[in-house]
């Protein structure tokens, strides 16, 4: 095995014992905290403090280890914004960065997964390739170059032994469910490493991800809303296809309201039409894959988790939506049972509670979407220990529809974090099958 290779701290003990110092670390703080209590300093700047450190360290561990730890910290930060402030304003910042960026991969690296991928004669296939990554994220990084026909590419390489880092970090993360401590709230961390596990080869092989990207570009070419980019060339750890020129919506929360609230219902269009225009959900909502270009169109990238779906999205989702909107609890309750998502009998208005993000929004022509209106569901749905611990007994995600809960709750996040005021019911009578009302 080459030193390249290695270059990852991919063994389970090293790759562990990181992701092990976190809630280790926490504890230590806490001690810490404690004898600056006693020092006389306040409890509200000690805890302060002490989360500042944590979101610190966590951001730090996971970025440095990329994988399945940073993939995990990047789902996180979607859906910090549920809640409240005073828990998730310091890992903000920190796990915002997650979404973006992470350290860089030194250039002979790179050069090595290049020559290896693509001969060793690779730079006769570029007029310039820039030595410095234009994005990292948690299996692999983007480099601009322009490609032998003089076209600006984007030419994605996956880090040495990412294979073995994911498989570890995933299975890590699964027992270590704890290290979400400062974020937990809710957050099912097993949960979402073990849906990323079970899509792990699909992520890991960019001609799956070449394939996924070329069918969203045949779909929607020369479309006046939107750009995907087009494949050009690759192979199981090498993807190029052409650049696109953007700003990524995580950028665009100080935008004018108007400009911003185009943005934002672009973006919920797009994860809309991909069933029934593609065949397939692009099932990665984080800000970073999504960039208005200058021209006004939303341009997408990162095919790399998609959810195949020939007959688009099921009929039954727009059918317990309409349904539950009407108020009839029983009926919505009904509906979920037959498609699987209620192992047993549950108390219908904890039903509605988990409804609640899915029908207010539908409810009305435009709805304003905001961390106040977010945190405002999280309490209402969590309030209740009790009431959360039965549902949660009761409820069950069917593995068709895994993903399309993470595009839609995500997808909501997003929509809450950049507080974007769109006509997301038109959206659905458009592109969900069952939602818009039957004929008299």
């Amino acid at each position: 095995m080459s030193s390249d290779d290695k270059s990852l701290a991919r063994s389970a003990l090293r790759r562990g014992a990181k992701l092990a110092s976190l809630p280790l670390g926490v504890a230590g703080r806490k001690t810490l905290g404690f004898g600056r209590r006693l020092g006389g300093q306040s409890a509200d700047t000690v805890n302060e403090q002490l989360r500042e450190r944590t979101a610190e360290q966590l951001f730090r561990v996971l970025g440095e280890l990329k994988g399945g730890a940073m993939k995990v910290g990047q789902a996180m930060s979607l859906f910090e914004g549920f809640l409240p402030d005073e828990v998730a304003g310091p890992y903000r910042e920190k796990l915002s960065m997650l979404r973006d960026s992470a350290p860089p991969m030194p250039t002979s690296r790179v050069h090595t997964v290049l020559a290896r991928e693509l001969g060793a004669d690779w730079r006769d296939r570029f007029i310039s390739f820039e030595p410095r990554p234009a994005a990292a994220a948690s299996i692999g990084q983007v480099h601009r170059a322009v490609w032998h026909d003089g076209r600006t590419v984007a030419v994605k390489v996956q880090y040495p032994g990412a294979d073995e880092a994911l498989r570890s970090d995933l299975k890590q993360l699964s027992r270590m469910a704890s290290i979400a401590g400062p974020l937990a709230g809710g957050m099912d961390v097993r949960a979402v490493a073990d849906e990323l596990t079970a899509r792990i080869d699909e992520e890991l092989d960019y001609r799956l991800e070449a394939q996924a990207q070329s069918g969203f570009a045949e779909a929607f070419a020369d479309d006046p809303e939107f750009v995907v980019p087009r494949v050009l060339d690759g192979t199981g750890k090498v993807l190029i296809s052409e650049w696109i020129d953007g700003v990524p919506l995580t950028t665009i929360a100080d935008w004018p309201d108007d400009d911003r609230n185009e943005a934002g219902l672009k973006y919920v269009r797009f994860l809309f039409a991909g069933p029934s225009r593609a065949g397939m959900l692009h099932a990665d909502p984080h800000p970073g894959n999504f960039k208005m270009l200058p021209d006004g169109r939303l341009g997408v990238v990162d095919f790399g988790l998609v959810a195949r779906m020939p007959a688009g999205l099921p009929d039954e989702i727009g059918e317990t939506l309409r349904i539950a909107m009407t108020g009839d609890a029983e009926s919505a309750v009904a509906g979920l049972r037959q498609e699987g998502f209620l192992t047993h009998d549950v108390d219908a208005e904890l039903v509605m509670d988990y409804l609640a993000p899915f029908v207010e929004p539908a409810a009305e022509p435009e709805f304003a979407f905001d961390r106040a209106w977010m945190q405002g569901v999280y309490r209402q749905a969590n309030g209740d220990t009790a009431a959360a611990a039965e549902f949660g007994r009761a409820f069950n995600l069917p593995t068709d529809y895994l993903l399309i809960h993470r595009v839609w709750m995500g997808g909501i996040a997003v929509l809450s974090q950049l507080r974007i005021t769109a006509g997301f019911r038109a959206v659905l009578d458009e592109f969900l099958p069952g939602f818009a009302a039957e004929p008299a």
